[in-house]
């Protein structure tokens, strides 16, 4: 993609701008490829020319505005989850979810505040508060953070997680109050000790009994308190509120999102971020601001393209999405929590590192290896992904006519010069081409398509 702004000078007005597709910029199958795997998991080859078809903002507003069908579909997931009886039950039909929703914005960004939040099993041992969380977080996944971040003040598993289910008068525990401010709100360098330990008394009352919620008044101090320079008879709700009108808190989120949507790259300057953070202030509106970023002249240049590294939940789900096909959900979740990320145990309450964090040399040669898992034919997945016949389905009926068509389906085409043809020519199909080896060909065109650099980047 060639570059149209200086990468050391970023003009906001500029950055957060609608991108209109033009001559030199123009809507192709790469940039259609980029927002579905910011905005989801990666497209089928459907999404992709459905998105191909349509300007950018309808392709943004598609995502974030399924359609009715979405909503069906996630009351009957709810019900499914709820059904799980433990927590691996719960995240192979989180991986279910993802694999087959018509809203793969939503799940998307509930992951982000899954580790956002950082609540895990290993510390609640509890998988219906594990599920209630994770709900919690779907709910205002694109709705309202201040909603999101009132119901984590008073959800069980993130109290637990914090070691904050018995939080008493005559001994207040600070290590929510602590992580709302630092990782939630306000961020380090934007409150005090002293604040936090009056935040702690505010929050005195509550307790996790039974995995229900329960407030006891004599336990709850009453008296002054002054956080943030605020000073009255706070409580929890109070606690919330302040930390939500500080201008560090939207600061905070949108940098993080930044992170997420934009680029884990560079980080962005303060003058960047100011527009979007004091839009998202007024309302904390997710929605907005995710469809903001998004629809942006950033999000659609270079400062944004593939400067992410692919979580493992992503790489393996935007495989089996791509192949339009479904597998064994238990067994991927075993293979994902291998690979460093084990849905509902991230692994400290900071969440996922991330980052060049996912990417060693024992990680590639993990992904390589569920790569072939899931195309091999055999166990443990079995033959659930067929390229050949997706590949037929969408009218490529030659092995090169196949190969070709993965190279646009998972790369879109933009793979550095040399790479697919590579892969094409070690192991030409044979002539004529038999039906089982033409597609033994194409599972290792498929498999080397998918290990090469450009599919672990987002």
């Amino acid at each position: 993609m060639p570059s149209d702004k200086p990468r050391e000078a970023i003009d906001p007005a500029w950055a957060w701008a609608r991108y209109e597709p033009d001559a030199r910029r123009p809507w192709n199958l790469a940039l259609v490829g980029h927002l579905h795997r910011r905005a989801g998991f990666g497209g089928s080859w459907p999404e992709l020319e459905q998105a191909l078809g349509d300007r950018p903002q309808r392709a943004v507003d598609r995502l974030l505005q399924p359609d009715a069908g979405a909503a069906e579909f996630n009351r009957t997931y709810d019900g499914y989850e709820a059904a799980a009886g433990d927590v691996r039950n719960l995240r192979a039909w989180w991986l279910r979810r993802m694999i087959l929703t018509p809203q793969p914005l939503l799940e998307k960004m509930t992951l982000f505040w899954h580790g956002h939040f950082g609540a895990s099993n290993r510390r609640v041992n509890d998988p219906p508060l594990m599920l209630r969380h994770v709900e919690l977080l779907r709910s205002e996944a694109l709705g309202s953070y201040a909603s999101m971040l009132r119901g984590v003040a008073q959800d069980p598993a993130a109290l637990l997680t914090l070691g904050a289910d018995a939080n008493r008068k005559a001994q207040p525990s600070e290590g929510f109050a602590r992580e709302l401010f630092r990782r939630y709100s306000l961020g380090d360098g934007n409150f005090t000790e002293a604040d936090v330990r009056d935040a702690a008394r505010a929050m005195t009352g509550w307790f996790v009994f039974r995995g229900q919620l329960r407030y006891i008044e004599r336990e709850h101090d009453a008296a002054a308190k002054k956080i943030l320079g605020n000073e009255g008879p706070w409580d929890r709700d109070d606690v919330v509120r302040i930390a939500l009108a500080q201008p560090a808190t939207p600061r905070l989120v949108v940098g993080k999102l930044y992170r997420r949507l934009i680029s884990e790259i560079d980080e962005p300057s303060e003058e960047l971020i100011a527009p979007l953070a004091e839009s998202f202030g007024r309302d904390y509106d997710v929605a907005a601001l995710v469809g903001t970023m998004l629809g942006s002249n950033l999000f659609f240049s270079p400062h944004s393209y593939r400067r992410r590294i692919k979580c493992p939940v992503e790489f393996a789900v935007g495989i089996v999405r791509g192949l339009e096909g479904l597998v064994s959900t238990s067994q991927l979740g075993d293979d994902l929590a291998g690979l460093g990320q084990d849905l509902y145990h991230p692994p400290t309450v900071k969440g996922w590192e991330g980052g060049h964090a996912w990417i060693t040399a024992a990680t590639l040669l993990g992904r390589s290896n569920l790569a072939a898992s899931l195309l091999g034919g055999g166990a443990p997945y079995g033959d659930k992904l067929d390229p050949r016949q997706l590949a037929e389905k969408h009218g490529r009926q030659t092995p090169e006519a196949a190969a070709r068509f993965f190279v646009d389906l998972f790369l879109q085409g933009d793979v550095a010069s040399g790479a697919s043809e590579t892969l094409l020519e070690t192991a030409p199909p044979p002539d004529p081409p038999s039906g089982g080896e033409s597609a033994k060909w194409l599972r290792r065109v498929v498999h080397g398509l998918i290990t090469l650099p450009e599919f672990q980047l987002a």
